[in-house]
């Protein structure tokens, strides 16, 4: 079987924390968020290598992470482009070439339960594309540009993507080559994939894979480091 590589994206600004710091360097349970990410998929067995996605200028930091942290698998810290699909893209590029197998994961997600990631992997290599996610708790209203409520889908059928994203790797490129000629941005790695009729499969993780993204949740992450994901209960 072909060797599975992650791709952690850590390059984007953060500006909806309204913290001087962009959000992954932020201190969650004594350590940058980002390092609790790389330190998840370090101490996954199945993962045989990573690439990190990030600022210019954060590239020297992110090097000194790994060598503090002791993160062995990261084969890579590449530069991040304008929009989250440039810098996937750039990570993907960079996996060595025996990487047959790719998770995309967001580097401000760091509970990802390791059961889910290893459903998530056992299912992209039966399917050839899988992501973690979860049903919609809420009412989810189609709203127009002037605030007025058109429709209201079946919540049923609603879910809500998480990462990781886990792909063949020849499929993913592909998805990207493509979307790159099309001119068309996604919101995430597997709505290119749909967009070359290649069939997703769900797998459904927990509400405690929260990605962190603003200011009320960074005490919902202390909570779930101290009581459900820290270091102790993995």
């Amino acid at each position: 079987m072909g060797k599975l590589g992650v791709v952690i994206v850590a390059a984007g600004k953060g500006s909806r924390m309204k913290a001087a710091e962009s959000k992954q360097y932020l201190e969650l349970a004594g350590k940058p968020i980002l390092v609790h990410t790389l330190e998840l998929f370090e101490r996954l067995d199945a993962v045989d290598t990573i690439v990190l996605v990030t600022g210019a200028g954060d590239i020297e930091r992110c090097s000194g992470y790994a060598a503090q942290y002791g993160i062995g698998k990261l084969a890579q810290i590449v530069t991040g482009g304008a929009e989250r699909q440039h810098s996937v893209y750039a990570g993907i590029k960079a996996l060595p070439e025996q990487v047959e197998w790719v998770l995309v994961h967001d580097g401000v997600r760091p509970f990802a339960a390791k059961e889910h990631i290893l459903r998530c992997v056992e299912t992209v290599k039966a399917c050839g594309a899988a992501v973690l996610a979860v049903p919609v708790k809420d009412t989810i209203k189609i709203v127009d540009g002037a605030g007025i409520i058109r429709s209201t889908p079946d919540r049923r059928s609603l879910w809500a993507m998480q990462t990781p994203q886990a792909f063949r790797r020849s499929l993913l490129e592909q998805a990207y080559e493509q979307a790159e000629r099309d001119g068309f941005v996604g919101t995430d790695d597997a709505s290119l994939v749909e967009r070359i009729g290649a069939p997703v499969q769900v797998v459904e993780a927990d509400y405690y894979n929260i990605k962190i993204t603003t200011p009320e949740d960074l005490p919902w992450a202390e909570w779930i480091a101290q009581n459900v994901r820290g270091e102790d209960a993995r």
